[in-house]
């Protein structure tokens, strides 16, 4: 059975919901379509998935499926993994709470 994409994820978690992109700002996570600056601790991780590339396991990425529990948006973030991941991502996901079952 062939592994999911990264695209192939993106695209279930739209359908599931997930419609927004968050992207690390210094002051927390930006949700891009609707512009709301979020502190990492008011959104919940529901889903992650890691990948690797694949011609160079190198070129490692995780994707998180969150949700604001305040405002109910629900979006991904997806970042580098491992020694390439960026500085203010790494701190972004150290502030994230796991809200998965496990």
């Amino acid at each position: 059975m062939p592994m999911e994409t990264l695209s192939q994820a993106l695209e279930r978690l739209a359908a599931a919901g997930y419609r927004d992109d968050f992207r690390a700002e210094p002051g927390g996570l930006r949700a891009v379509a609707s512009g709301c600056l979020h502190e990492p601790e008011s959104l919940v991780i529901e889903e992650v998935s890691r990948f690797e590339g694949e011609s160079d396991p190198e070129d490692e990425s995780i994707l998180f499926a969150l949700r604001c529990e305040a405002h109910g948006a629900r979006g991904t973030y997806a970042v580098a993994y491992g020694p390439a991941m960026d500085f203010l991502d790494a701190e972004m996901v150290r502030r994230l709470r796991d809200g998965r079952r496990r």
